[in-house]
This record gives structure tokens, C-alpha cells and sequence, in this order.
């Protein structure tokens, strides 16, 4: 039987077709392609020179979990915000609708004075550092050409970084003196604004203990109202005195919460101011420390200048009357500096009597 040249030819042409079609189907789409070239590049990172280590492996392997939580918390920023302003709002109504009228009904008047002006006070130094906060840039390097001194070149933005300056991954660029990315102001905490972060924390905390303290002995009449309305079938209390009662331990029981993570969060900021340091700068110069500990040298933050000096520059204090005037009343003045240059107290000794 003689084969058909043309019917040889066409066998042919099939058997070769069929692995480009299959190769045509299993194409992977774009984008798998794109993450598959990604991570080879971050697999290949990982033995690219011998400068390698442990922090460039971690680093490498956990960015695209980096990358997601940046993303979430950029987002979610303006969520966190208008939380913190329904928390606090309804505390205030709390405060005004329910607690005032029983001030107002049972103390005495100079426990009156003494509730009215601390409160408000209290309320007004809270709103206006928390707004202060939010809407206060942190501070930026110069984006053109300059004669600013700087330590490094940031390897996402591909420019100069001045001293305690440090790249934010959420607001994608570098930040003067940054301490951390704070969801709940949705804005970077840093050189500007530093100060108005952390009173916000203090008088939030201040706030929250004089809730608990004064709040306590209706919390307890409250709960135990409650608790006896639901064991007895006939509740002697009307509706608006159960919503009165349950507001009381609501307010309560948020004060006492906040107040217990706020105050945490507050102590350990204080400790970083006292030493001249920043929440990044604490871990570097804990690891300078080890590193020079091992050669026998010890390290010294050059940021620090005393306890007292460290908090009268933190706080913009350069007299007495600033105490008052910038500490325990609004203020809107600007810190020591311009963020770039850290040289404005050279010498280590107290800038003023006490």
C-alpha cells in the first residue's frame, strides 16, 4: 500500500501543530506572570552578594505581607478617624445629657467648679491636639536639589536622608524625626507634629481616669440595678432609667478600657522622650549598643541631652511662663528646628534654672 505524499505532509503539519496549540492554552494570564517574575526576582535577592543577612532574608520574603498591610492601613486610615470622633462624641453626650444633671443635682457647689472647669478643659486640650494631629504635616525632606547634610540615600525614594529621617511605607515617602505610621490620626507621627500626638495621648488618658475615678460609684448602682431588674419578673425601672444606666457603664467600661491601653501606650512614649529617642530610633540604638558593646565601646545617642533638657526641647519650652502658656493650654507654636539638622544644643547642660 503506497502512502499519499499530500495525506503525509498533512500528519505531519498535525503532529507539530498540537503542542503549540496546548502550549497556546496553558499560556498563564498577565498577571501570574508578572507575580511569578516578581518572586523570582525576591528568590534570587536572597543570595545576590555576601552582604546578605538575616534582616535582608526577613525582609524579603514578608514584603508582600508588608505590602498588604501598608495597603489596608492606608485605606483604612479615614475608618479609624471617624471612629476615635463617634467614641468620643458619644462619651461627651454621656457626659452632658446624663452625668451633668446628676452634678449639677447632687454635689456640692464647689465640687460643681471643680467638674465643670476640669472637664471642659480637659475636652478642649483633647480635640485640639487631636486635630492639630491629624492635620499637621509631620514634616518632609527637601524633594530638590540642596545643600541640606544627610546620612543616606533612601533606597524607595532615591534621595538624600537627613538625620532620623526614615521612609514611611504607607505614605510612601520619607519622614523628619519619624516615630510611627498612627492608623488612628491616618498621618505619619514626626517632626511637626510629634508633640501634638502626644499630648493627645495624655489628656485622652487624663480624660479617661477621671471618667473611671468620678464615674465609679454610678457604675456599680447601675450594674447592680441591672442585674436586680433582670432577676426580678416585674423591673421597677422605667425605660429611660434602664438606657441611663446602660449608658453609665457603656461610658465606664470604654473609659476604663482606653484608658489602660492609651495610658500603656503614653508611659512608653514619655520613657522614649526622656532618652532623645524616637520608637525607630530605640531599636537602632539598642542594636548600636550590642554592636559596640562586643568591641568594648559603649554607645551614646547624640540626640540626648538630658532628661530635662530633652523634654524642654521635645515640649518647646524656653522660659517659665511656657510651661503654661505651651504646656497646659493650646498652642500651635512650632518645635526647636527645622528637622534637618540636629545641632541647635551642642552643649550638654541645662538650658534653664528649673
Amino acid at each position: 500500500m503506497r502512502w499519499c505524499p499530500s495525506s503525509v505532509l498533512h500528519l505531519l503539519r498535525c503532529v507539530r501543530l498540537r503542542p503549540c496549540i496546548k502550549r497556546g492554552r496553558s499560556r498563564l494570564p498577565v498577571w501570574m506572570r508578572e507575580m511569578w517574575a516578581y518572586m523570582s526576582v525576591v528568590v534570587r535577592s536572597l543570595y545576590f552578594n555576601s552582604l546578605t543577612d538575616s534582616d535582608v532574608v526577613f525582609d524579603s520574603v514578608f514584603e508582600p505581607v508588608f505590602w498588604t498591610v501598608d495597603y489596608v492601613t492606608r485605606w483604612f486610615g479615614t475608618v479609624f478617624v471617624c471612629l476615635v470622633v463617634i467614641l468620643v462624641s458619644s462619651i461627651v453626650l454621656i457626659a452632658y445629657i446624663v452625668l451633668l444633671p446628676l452634678v449639677l443635682n447632687t454635689y456640692s457647689p464647689a465640687w460643681i467648679v471643680w467638674h465643670v472647669c476640669y472637664g471642659h478643659w480637659n475636652l478642649v486640650m483633647i480635640a485640639f491636639h487631636y486635630y492639630k494631629a491629624t492635620n499637621t504635616s509631620p514634616g518632609y525632606p527637601p524633594t530638590e536639589k540642596s545643600d541640606m547634610p544627610f546620612v543616606a540615600v533612601c533606597k524607595k525614594c532615591i534621595m538624600p536622608k537627613p538625620a532620623r529621617t526614615h521612609h514611611c511605607g504607607i505614605c510612601n515617602r520619607c519622614i523628619l524625626k519619624m516615630d510611627h505610621h498612627c492608623p488612628w490620626l491616618n498621618n505619619c507621627v514626626g517632626h511637626f507634629n510629634q508633640r501634638y500626638f502626644f499630648s493627645f495621648c495624655l489628656f485622652m488618658t487624663l480624660g479617661c481616669v477621671y471618667c473611671v475615678i468620678s464615674g465609679r460609684n454610678l457604675f456599680l448602682d447601675a450594674y447592680n440595678a441591672l442585674e436586680t431588674s433582670y432577676q426580678t419578673p416585674a423591673p421597677p425601672y422605667t425605660f429611660r432609667d434602664r438606657m441611663i444606666h446602660k449608658s453609665i457603664i457603656y461610658m465606664w467600661v470604654l473609659t476604663s478600657t482606653v484608658g489602660v491601653a492609651l495610658g500603656a501606650l503614653t508611659i512608653w512614649h514619655a520613657v522614649l522622650i526622656s532618652r532623645g529617642e524616637t520608637s525607630i530610633e530605640r531599636h537602632i540604638n539598642s542594636k548600636e549598643t550590642q554592636r559596640l558593646a562586643k568591641r568594648g565601646r559603649v554607645y551614646k545617642n547624640p540626640y540626648h541631652y538630658g532628661r530635662l533638657n530633652n523634654w524642654k526641647v521635645f515640649l518647646g519650652v524656653e522660659k517659665r511662663s511656657h510651661w503654661l502658656t505651651r504646656v497646659l493650654l493650646p498652642s500651635g507654636h512650632t518645635p526647636h528646628g527645622d528637622g534637618l539638622t540636629w545641632d541647635f544644643f551642642p552643649v550638654k547642660k541645662d538650658l534653664m534654672p528649673v
